[in-house]
């Protein structure tokens, strides 16, 4: 098995061969260049390389064509003739081959579902996903600390959102422990949940949760699992997309252990359209991708970022950015000429050629690029040939995309969604406690009522003086925990209690 992956070069009007190491695949890399200059087939060939030197590689397909890596190309491909002579060109043995993949999909149509729960994700990234502000943001704060000190688990959205409902309830008291947590704070929460679930967000919260175990394998042939996330439609969510992704990005710093410099990878981590992750993002939510960025090379991963400007990403973290590829770039206004200049300034002078115009000269297929030396130094900038890959270019039709994902142990494993009680069923236990109590009270008091009339009309007089249940029920539960149950009560006094208990109960928890 070799340690490095050819990537191109070679021939008369091109640079030496270009190979990324394997040993140094872990210190991140990028892909840029314009639409249409060769970005998803360079995005292609590293994750066949990396498969087939048993490195797992998670990838989106923003565009549906990348599920062709399932399949080998074929002599009946109309680009076959182009792609044997660039291989001639480059000193490359062109065989078509097919490599393991397993097919994801947040909305669960195109691949096995992908889930987390709530409280994985945790509230700074789902206040990013929301747009929150920081007032709503502190808010977002509180509920989740509520549900840690009461032991609800927040497990998908509908956990979410009665928890936010029992925040509401009750915020004058929480206001007293945590500052101030405002009724139209929670209400916006909300808004903003209730948007999410119309893009498919519930999709993404529940059970079972993905493991990343099942994105960290090999076939049984020892070639690295292919893990492929379906986001052609995903597109059109994409504070969704990113946010998952960066989710993901940061369960995979927080539980993989530390192995140091290893001789490869143990994942290969592709971030298609990152210019999404960055567009809008708070200055704490940059700081911690740069965080992650920089510390998760020592837990084994690699991250390659795919944009169509190096100005897309951040300076801190385009500096982390070891290997390079860089498709053409055009420049037809002033901002495209800055960009390509600063493009350009970040690599690493060829005395042959000036790098600013030979990125803008190189056609479709060609890149200039830049790996890191067995010293971890960047090389000079080379003019490349890129190499043709040996899976099928272009997207596989839905019955094959069916079979194969019948036929993968996920499928069995993540099809079925699990509901298991958590927030929502324990909050509608607490309410339909909180409303047998308020009927019990009201029977009660209308019981001494009746008692008390009868003993004022002598109807009936046993020589003893009846009491009110008043003051049974200033006894009830006043502590943390039964705080819904007090306020419901003190709320719906009067003979329309239970009424009013019922059309509460028939609105938040609607068919549980």
């Amino acid at each position: 098995m070799s340690d490095e992956i050819f990537i191109g070069g070679g021939g008369a009007d091109y640079g030496v061969a270009q190979s990324l190491l394997l040993d140094k695949a872990n210190r991140h890399g990028l892909i840029a260049g314009a639409t249409g200059t060769g970005k998803t087939v360079t995005l292609q060939i590293l994750a066949e390389g990396f498969s087939n030197a048993g490195v797992p590689v998670f990838l989106s397909d923003v565009k549906g064509d990348l599920s062709g890596l399932s399949v080998a190309g074929s002599a009946d491909f109309k680009l076959h003739d182009a792609f044997m002579k660039r291989a001639q060109i480059i000193g490359l043995d062109l065989q078509y081959d097919a490599f393991p993949v397993t097919f994801w999909d947040l909305l669960g149509e195109q691949g096995h579902p992908v889930r987390a729960t709530v409280a994985e994700m945790g509230p700074l990234l789902l206040s990013r996903l929301l747009g929150l502000t920081d007032v709503q943001e502190g808010v977002m704060n509180v509920a989740f600390r509520v549900a840690d000190e009461e032991g609800l688990p927040l497990l998908d959205l509908k956990d979410l959102q009665a928890l936010l409902v029992w925040v509401g309830q009750n915020a004058s008291d929480l206001s007293l422990r945590y500052g101030n947590v405002a009724s139209s704070s929670v209400g916006a929460i909300q808004r903003q949940l209730l948007v999410l679930e119309n893009q498919g967000g519930n999709n993404l919260f529940g059970e079972p949760a993905l493991e990343l175990s099942d994105m960290i394998r090999c076939a049984d042939d020892g070639r690295g699992m292919i893990n492929i996330l379906a986001a052609d439609r995903l597109m059109a969510s994409p504070a969704l997309y990113a946010t998952f992704l960066l989710w993901l990005l940061s369960e995979l710093f927080e539980e993989l252990p530390e192995v140091g410099n290893p001789d490869k990878p143990k994942l290969v981590f592709f971030f298609d359209e990152a210019h999404l992750l960055f567009d809008d993002a708070p200055k704490a939510l940059v700081d911690k991708v740069e965080q992650v960025a920089r510390l998760i090379r020592s837990k084994g991963v690699g991250v390659y970022f795919i944009t169509q400007n190096p100005d897309d990403v951040p300076d801190d973290v385009l500096g982390q950015l070891g290997n390079r590829v860089q498709h053409a770039l055009r420049s037809f206004t002033e901002r495209d000429r800055k960009a390509l200049k600063k493009a350009a300034e970040t690599y690493r002078a060829n005395p042959s050629f000036d790098t600013a115009e030979a990125i803008q000269q190189v056609g479709t297929g060609e890149a200039v690029t830049s790996m890191l030396d067995a010293k971890g130094a960047p090389q000079i900038v080379e003019r490349t040939l890129i190499r043709p890959p040996s899976s099928q270019l272009g997207p596989i039709d839905a019955a094959t995309r069916a079979v194969m994902m019948g036929q993968n142990p996920m499928h069995a494993k993540y099809a079925q969604t699990v509901d298991r009680e958590s927030a929502f069923e324990l909050l509608g236990k607490r309410a339909e406690d909180a409303a047998k109590a308020a009927a019990e009270a009201e029977a009660e008091e209308e019981k001494a009522d009746a008692q008390e009339r009868e003993f004022k009309m002598a109807r009936r007089y046993d020589g003893r003086q009846t009491e009110r249940s008043t003051s049974r029920r200033s006894k009830a539960d006043s502590g943390f925990g039964g705080a819904i149950a007090s306020v419901v009560i003190k709320e719906l006094k009067g003979t329309t209690g239970r009424r009013i208990v019922r059309g509460v109960l028939g609105g938040l928890f609607k068919g549980r």
